[in-house]
This record gives structure tokens, C-alpha cells and sequence, in this order.
């Protein structure tokens, strides 16, 4: 349309008036009566919206060619009349029939407009920042608008054109028009504090900063230029086909901008060209933050596939395992057939070796970033582990791998450690890398099942979160070192690294021993599997361990994460005979209030520690009662 001599045609016909879905009235009024500091941002939206549309002409191409002005080239062109205060977007893609018009403009967005007005209300984020991440970019358009006029015409010769018409209150008009050249023309009469936008320089600054890279050429020109005398604004580059070398860190971060549609730097960037087993070309970014949908399983994925330039799809999830979904990017493949169905694009084979290849490339540079710059790394880890966690226990071919990366705290200090730090800081013969699972890290740090370790000097890592439960029920080792869960009733203790400490009390008596064994029993019941003594507690005097032939720690927490019904195996309650309190309860005459409550607070306390109480605030009435026992036993005779 920018390089032909044809004059835009957009008459039109008056309509009924049509009343918008709730969220988009309300979407509207947001942009209609707020004030943003980046208004600019409309055109960049409407930029993309074209490109789209001449993205999916290209593809509709490939295997149609009875469509409209099929000789058209692909094209952006905006027209400014300064004296009118107007402005015109207009594109040779595929345009809308009437249906699609009323689907496209009034209703397909409902669902974004309101996560987009939850985000506004939620964080009060500047909306000009954030519209182009929910779907609802298009109606940016009215922070600068009176009136908008979308004219256009469906590539199906069968189609008439049809014109929407809003000026940003509760409904539209749709007329019938005689528009004859395929694709979409915008007509924007700008409000009087928008004028600058009516500039052909200032529209030029805009396209440059915000869609410079988008594969079209963008024309700007006056309302009185001629076809010819537009000229083009933006450089039209396939900035991952271009050699690393060549490309500026700035251009980078120019690049993800465009792409995002965010004013952020990203973390890191992957430029990557291979030529087997397949030849691509890519950009992949790592951003400064982890979208909430990441966490989802309807995540959009970030990753723009194209074909020879061309793109094919738009967020494709086939493109990096799962675990890395947080990348954003463009990949641009020279195998995949260019007459390849969007609908069979997932699930071609092709499409699996990509994802193999880009993620082996993608840990490898992780590897580099965490040997060459641990701060970095760090930040990294700190916002994306977790993804890395979930990849080594579901990837078995790229868990050695990922395993490297991965780090965690220990008993040791209050810094993240990896496991080849730990191995190093073994210094005995042993084989083993000792970690406990916890919910939390002040629980961790307060487990009983440390005692004999920090005892004895071996370090422990703690493991916090949801996903290392699942970690640690696929993956056995690390560099040929067992990896071995400190609560296990059954494990082989390390030898004690000192002689017994002088200072440390004489267990209870067997018969004392046995009496508190047996009281246990007969009070808990079929609460607990068996209540036996122990050797390994020193500071905790109780602790709960599996009983024999239960499912391993890691698959029980894997199964509370998934179920929240499953029901929790019975174990083991042991005691520390050496613990000042179990020797005060011994002495304590039957039956005694206060030693049925101990017994009750002391099973809690080790079922709160291990994550597991059913009932924490049932916990309060019995500590209550255990005070007024004290108490009541301790106060003077009236």
C-alpha cells in the first residue's frame, strides 16, 4: 500500500451503535480519563497489531493465492496531517471481514482486559507500561483519541469491508464501506493535548525507539506527500541473522524491548547460531523477573518461531524443555517447511531436536555465567532456580548437567552453596551428601535430625522448597556421591568425630526408659507406628522418624504437594533418653496432668517440626493448660 499510487479508500456507510463487554467499557474508561507519562506507547501497538497482520498474510501466501491484491507488498504506512491533527495507520495484511471486526475490537479480549485491569489496580503501574502484555494493546490507542476509525478489508475476495468506529465510550458503530484494497486503515483524530503526534518527526523518533526492528517496512509521510516521497523509519532487521560480532549490547537490549514490550534490561543474552543437526538462527533472553504464569501450566511462552524469516508461530512452547520457559526470544529455522500447518507446528519432529539443541546451549552458557560472574549468577538463581530444580528431576538426559548449576544452604553458613563446593569440603573417605527437606528454613535449622551432625561436625543441606522433594526422589547422586536424607530412621551414621562429652547427661535408666516408653504408647495410641529410644538427638528430646517399609520423605512431601488428601503414613516416635525433660517426666507420679499434657505438646512439637500437624491451632488450648497445671502446681497453699 506505501509503494503504490492507490488511494486509500475507507467510505462508509452509518450503522447501529453496538455496547462494548463490561471489562472493555472499563478498560476504556482507564485510558480515557488517566493520565500516563509514556503515551507514545499507542503506536508501538499498533505497529505490532500490523505486523501481525502482515506476518500471517505471509504465511496465508504460502499455500493461497486467491486472495486480495496478492501483489501488494507487505507494508506499514502512517500518514500525519499537522493542520487536521490527525493520524493514519494503515497495513496490507490480512484485514477483517464485519464478523471478525466486532470479535477482534469488542469482544476477544475480554479475558485480558480484565487481568489487565486487576495488574492496573493491583500494583498501580503506569498502564502505558504494561497494556501490550495482555492482548488488549489495540485500545491504547484511546489515551491520545477523540475518535477512531478502523477500516478494513478481509485477503477473502468473498468478504466485503466494514468500518468500526469508537470515540471511547460505552459502544461502537459499525458501518458497511467500500474500501477495496486489502488490509486495515486507522483513522485517529487526535485529542488537542496530543497534537505532537500529528508530527511526521516526532512519529519517526516513536517508530525508532519502539519498532525498529519490526520485519516490515514502517513508511511516515505528510498528508500532502506523495506515494514516493514516505520514507521508511525503521531498519527492518533480522537482528538474530545478523553476526554477535557485529551487534552492540545496546542493540540487544533495544531488541528485547521491542519484543517484550517492556522498558526493562534483560539479565542475560543467548545469540546463538547452529547449522547441525539443524540450522538456526536465534536470539534467547533471560529477563530480570519470573512472570507470575511461569508457575501455571496455561504459561505463554515467550519464544517466536519463524521459518526463514517468516514467522510461524507466536509463542511457541515446543522450543526449549519446559524447565526453561522463562526464556524469551526469537528462533528462526532454515529445515522447517514454510508450508508446514500452524496446527501441526508442535508436534513436529523437528521441533524436539531444536529443544535439545538450544537447551544443552543455554546450560552451557549458565555453566559460563556461574564460573565467570557469581554475582550474576547468583541474582539469576535467586529469581530461577526453582525452573533449574524442576528440570534436573524431570530431565534425566540433562540432570547431570543441571545438578551443577543448582544451589542450595547448608548448616555450614548463611550463603548458597553448590554440590561441587560441598564434595570438596568433604574431608573424610565417605560418599555421601547429607541433606534434610523442610518446609521453611527456620524449621530446617531447628530439626531435630541435625543434632548428631552439627554434633559431629558434618555439613547438611537444607532443602526449603515444594520442588526439592521431587528433586530428590529422581535424582540419587551427584559425581558418584550418594545423596542421603538425615531424617531416614535407617541411614548408616557417619563415625562421631570426638570423644563423648563429659558434661552430657546419663541416659535414663532400662526401666525408667521402659516405663516412658510405655506411657507413650498406651497415651498416643495409633497415632504413631512405635515409640523407641535413640543415640542421635543431643538438644531436641523427641523426634519423628519413617517407619519401616513407608514410601522415603522425598515421595511422601511430593505426595502432600500434589494431593492434599493423601494420608500421611504413620512413624516412628523416638526418644533422647539423654534430655533433661524425658528425665523429669520419668520422676513424675501416674496418673499426672502434666505429664499427659508433655507427652501431647511434645508429639506436636515434633509433628510441627516435620510439617505435618493436622491441627497447629489445636495447640494453643493444650499449652494453656499445661501453664494452669504448672502454675496451679507451683502456687503456695491459700
Amino acid at each position: 500500500m506505501a509503494t503504490t499510487d492507490k488511494k486509500e479508500d475507507a467510505s462508509s456507510q452509518p450503522g447501529e451503535p453496538v455496547r462494548f463487554q463490561a471489562e472493555i467499557r472499563q478498560l476504556l474508561d482507564i485510558l480515557v480519563h488517566s493520565l500516563y507519562t509514556r503515551r507514545e506507547v499507542f503506536l508501538r501497538e499498533l505497529i505490532s497489531n500490523a505486523s501481525d497482520a502482515l506476518n500471517r498474510m505471509q504465511f496465508e501466501m504460502l499455500t493461497n493465492t486467491d486472495v486480495v491484491d496478492a501483489q501488494v507488498a507487505a507494508a506499514v504506512r502512517i500518514t500525519v496531517d499537522e493542520a487536521g491533527k490527525r493520524l493514519t495507520i494503515s497495513d496490507t495484511g490480512v484485514g477483517m471481514s464485519r464478523a471478525e471486526l466486532v470479535e477482534n475490537l469488542g469482544t476477544i479480549a475480554r479475558s485480558g482486559a480484565q487481568r489487565f485491569i486487576e495488574n492496573a489496580k493491583e500494583t498501580g503501574t503506569d498502564a502505558s507500561d504494561i497494556i501490550g502484555r495482555f492482548g488488549v494493546g489495540f485500545y491504547s490507542v484511546f489515551m491520545i483519541a477523540e475518535e477512531v476509525r478502523v477500516t478494513s478489508r478481509s485477503f477473502r475476495p468473498t468478504d466485503e469491508a466494514a468500518c468500526w468506529v469508537c470515540t471511547g465510550g460505552e459502544s461502537f458503530t459499525l458501518e458497511s464501506s467500500d474500501r477495496r484494497q486489502r488490509g486495515t486503515l486507522i483513522e485517529i483524530k487526535l485529542r488537542e493535548e496530543a497534537a505532537e503526534f500529528a508530527d511526521a518527526f516526532r512519529i519517526t523518533q516513536i517508530v525508532k525507539q519502539h519498532s525498529d526492528y519490526v520485519p516490515f517496512p514502517i513508511y511516515v509521510g505528510k498528508q500532502t506527500d506523495k506515494p514516493g516521497e514516505f520514507k521508511i523509519a525503521n531498519q527492518q532487521t533480522a537482528l538474530w541473522r545478523q553476526p554477535a560480532r557485529d551487534l552492540k549490547a545496546g542493540e540487544y537490549v533495544e531488541f528485547f524491548r521491542q519484543l517484550t514490550f517492556s522498558g526493562g534490561d534483560p539479565l542475560l543474552h543467548i545469540h546463538y547460531v547452529a547449522d547441525a543437526p539443524v540450522q538456526i538462527y536465534s536470539i534467547l533472553f533471560v529477563p530480570a523477573k519470573a512472570g507470575r504464569d511461569l508457575f501455571t501450566a496455561r504459561y505463554e511462552s515467550g519464544i517466536r518461531l519463524h521459518a526463514r524469516k517468516i514467522l510461524i508461530e507466536e509463542n511457541c512452547r515446543s522450543l526449549v524443555p519446559e524447565y526453561l520457559r522463562f526464556l524469551q526470544g526469537v528462533v528462526d529455522c532454515e529445515d522447517l517447511p514454510l508450508n508446514v500447518a500452524r496446527e501441526n507446528v508442535q508436534s513436529s519432529p523437528l521441533l524436539g531436536k531444536i529443544s535439545r539443541v538450544l537447551g544443552r546451549k543455554v546450560v552451557d552458557e549458565f555453566k559460563k555465567l556461574a564460573v565467570n560472574d557469581g554475582d550474576k549468577y547468583l541474582g539469576f538463581w535467586n529469581e530461577f532456580g526453582i525452573f533449574l530444580k524442576e528440570g534436573a528431576a524431570t530431565d534425566p538426559e540433562a540432570a547431570g548437567d543441571l545438578m551443577e548449576l543448582l544451589r542450595f544452604r547448608s548448616t555450614l553458613d548463611d550463603a548458597v552453596t553448590a554440590l561441587a563446593e560441598y564434595v570438596l569440603r568433604i574431608k573424610d573417605e565417605r560418599k555421601e551428601i547429607y541433606y534434610l527437606l523442610a518446609d521453611d528454613l527456620r524449621s530446617a535449622t531447628r530439626s531435630p535430625h541435625l543434632d548428631y551432625f552439627k554434633r559431629n561436625g558434618y555439613e547438611v543441606l537444607l532443602l526449603v522448597e515444594p520442588v526439592d522433594a521431587f528433586l530428590m526422589a529422581n535424582v540419587r547422586e551427584f559425581d558418584g556421591h550418594k545423596l542421603v536424607n538425615v531424617a531416614s530412621g535407617d541411614m548408616n551414621l557417619p563415625p562421631a568425630a570426638e570423644a563423648e562429652d563429659a558434661t552430657v547427661e546419663e541416659p535414663l535408666a532400662g526401666r525408667d526408659l521402659a516405663r516412658l516408653i510405655v506411657k507413650f504408647k498406651s497415651q498416643l495410641g495409633t497415632r504413631v507406628a512405635d515409640v523407641r529410644d535413640t543415640d542421635r538427638l543431643s538438644g531436641s528430646p523427641v523426634r519423628l522418624v519413617d517407619s519401616g517399609g513407608a514410601p522415603g520423605r522425598e515421595v511422601q512431601r511430593a505426595m502432600r504437594v500434589m494431593d492434599r488428601e493423601y494420608e500421611q503414613p504413620k512413624m516412628v516416635l523416638e526418644l533422647n533418653a539423654r534430655h533433661p525433660l524425658l528425665r523429669s517426666l520419668v520422676h513424675l507420679p501416674e496418673p499426672s496432668e502434666i505429664l499427659d499434657l508433655c507427652v501431647e505438646q511434645l508429639f506436636d512439637a515434633a509433628l510441627l517440626l516435620e510439617g505435618l500437624h493436622p491441627d497447629p491451632a489445636g495447640i494453643v488450648p493444650r499449652l494453656q493448660d499445661l501453664m494452669q497445671a504448672a502454675v496451679g502446681k507451683a502456687a503456695p497453699a491459700a
